[in-house]
């Protein structure tokens, strides 16, 4: 269910706060084992970038979790954003 009176949270806050925080890597780290530029993990993790299809791919092999779990978290977002989009222009 995606909360009405929050934003849900960016799936690179949950990158960081869940992920990099708890294993004590870095961005870097992090980085090299997907094989991109850390600006690419940087922009992700500072909300400047949203998930995308081939990140999700690339952090589930990683993390050994499921892509879709990190695309999930960016529909939770999309959809709070058209949602709240929708309202403003009603």
């Amino acid at each position: 269910m995606i909360p009405k009176n929050r934003r849900p949270t960016h799936p690179g806050e949950i990158l960081l706060e869940e992920f990099l925080k708890p294993s004590g890597m870095s961005q870097v780290v992090l980085a090299r084992k997907m094989g991109v530029p850390i600006q690419r993990v940087n922009t992700l993790i500072n909300g400047k970038r949203d998930m995308t299809a081939e990140t999700a791919l690339l952090l589930s092999g990683v993390f050994r979790n499921s892509p879709e779990f990190w695309m999930n978290l960016q529909v939770a977002c999309d959809l709070y954003d058209a949602r709240q989009a929708l309202e403003r222009a009603a």
